[in-house]
């Protein structure tokens, strides 16, 4: 296959009816994401030939075709180049005309399009976690005749660097991913961002911890937000709709001027003074019930989540959960969704595996096989959609084996370094004494899901 991707982006846009039939260009970790005007222009037969293509689908008002990790960022660049990523005003009217009042979705895609820029960060970030945890294992160390003790305070210092920068100037990347995404100068969300956790300020979960005092303006209690997502996600779209709104009213004469200056006075104050506190206790409250879940006793919470969560993704709105483990790592420097989600993942990879290996169809195991591997590289989507959704009984299978995963994992407490990458990939995050726990909770998820499709949910029949 060659890697053509200015190719690729011609095709897609031709096959969806052209550049006129396209509203807006987005993508997301694994998919392009495209609004169109008229969805009958779309030739779905041409799209699914298309070099690179795993798979396409349809809801809450978007063509979303499947590339997979890395593609999806060539071929979107090529997309852009073709000059259709932007969105007028009239455009967007017209989209959230087509989409209807369904808000909840518009709200997820937001929070979607603002937070997977960042992953990239998180995902080098906990990789950085997992090799400093392996580095630091005192069973290594002792091949090397080393103790804890050996090691250079100055090489301690590096790898602190390496693993603590994207979470303590969390806020910075959020404000600049939200300033961004609402039309604001990314730079002015940076400044709003690096104001969020000046040094000047106290630390914000010291603060809530009482052991740091909160300075006092105005009789209102001030801290800073080192490693918070959501005051920063509303500085950002705050600040963004304020410069808008300056830079509509104050002449070009005085604009370089005097809308930086107001946009960065006016979004401190409301950040650190109004915005900032409330969104903080929204957030912690967040953290505290998705960890509650997640530590059910007897793996109740585990088995819960592994159930669903793929059947999450079918929606579209499991990138809402971006936040969660966002927070989760910035707070507690573990991740607790990370080993439950992989299981869902694997789960759906052997219900898949399980079809290809029984059906007769030629047809069907050419996309059964590949879209095995994708998932158990950690993206579902050709095998939720390409196979398991379409005969229905192996995507239950593939959910309860999921389930199964997921309470094996929360029973043995298993939980990540970082984010980003699961499945096999995911392994990464678990370079420490729980790797062998992982590879079977994930062993197990996949042979539950094959078994059960093998014997029970998947006869070629169905298939015709």
């Amino acid at each position: 296959m060659s890697d053509n991707y200015e190719k690729i982006a011609k095709e897609v846009i031709e096959a969806v009816g052209g550049a006129d039939n396209i509203i807006s260009a987005a993508h997301c970790a694994t998919r392009l994401r495209l609004i169109l005007k008229d969805r009958q222009k779309v030739d779905d037969k041409v799209v699914e030939e298309i070099e690179k293509v795993k798979g396409f689908f349809f809801t809450s008002g978007q063509y979303q075709i499947i590339f997979g990790t890395g593609t999806v960022n060539k071929v979107f660049e090529q997309v852009s180049n073709l000059g259709i990523s932007g969105t007028s005003k009239s455009e967007q009217s017209q989209m959230v005309a087509e989409q209807g009042d369904n808000k909840f979705k518009r709200a997820i895609r937001i929070f979607s399009d603002i937070f997977v820029p960042i992953i990239p960060a998180m995902v080098a970030t906990g990789l950085f976690m997992g090799l400093r945890g392996v580095l630091l294992q005192q069973q290594i160390l002792a091949m090397f005749g080393l103790t804890p003790e050996s090691i250079p305070s100055s090489l301690l210092a590096f790898t602190q660097i390496l693993t603590d920068t994207a979470f303590a100037f969390l806020p910075v990347l959020i404000c600049w991913s939200s300033f961004k995404k609402f039309g604001g100068t990314p730079i002015l969300g940076i400044m709003i961002g690096l104001m969020l956790v000046s040094p000047s300020l106290p630390n914000g979960w010291a603060v809530a911890q009482g052991t740091a005092e909160p300075l006092v303006l105005f009789g209102l209690k001030m801290s800073g937000y080192h490693a918070s997502v959501l005051p920063a996600f509303f500085a950002g779209f705050i600040g963004a709709k304020f410069e808008i709104w300056f830079r509509k009213r104050i002449s070009d004469t005085f604009d370089l001027i005097l809308t930086p200056f107001l946009t960065l006075l006016v979004t401190l104050i409301f950040g650190l003074l109004i915005i900032g506190p409330i969104a903080h206790e929204i957030e912690v409250s967040l953290v505290y019930v998705v960890t509650m879940l997640f530590t059910l006793p007897l793996g109740l919470g585990g088995l819960i989540w592994g159930g669903i969560s793929q059947l999450i993704v079918v929606t579209g709105i499991h990138q809402a959960l971006s936040v969660v483990e966002i927070q989760m790592l910035a707070q507690t420097n573990w991740n607790l969704v990370n080993p439950i989600g992989s299981c869902a993942i694997a789960a759906q990879a052997g219900a898949a595996f399980a079809v290809g290996m029984k059906t007769k169809s030629k047809k069907i195991k050419a996309l059964s096989f590949p879209s095995v591997i994708s998932a158990l590289l950690g993206i579902t989507e050709p095998a939720i959609f390409g196979v398991n959704l379409r005969f229905v009984k192996p995507f239950i299978m593939g959910l309860v084996g999921g389930g199964v995963g997921g309470f094996l994992a929360s029973l043995f407490k298993l939980k990540a370094t970082g984010m980003g990458i699961s499945a096999l990939p995911g392994m990464l995050l678990y370079l420490n004494n729980q790797f062998p726990l992982y590879i079977l909770v994930i062993a197990i998820s996949f042979g539950v899901a094959f078994a059960l499709t093998f014997m029970f949910g998947y006869k070629d029949k169905e298939e015709q």
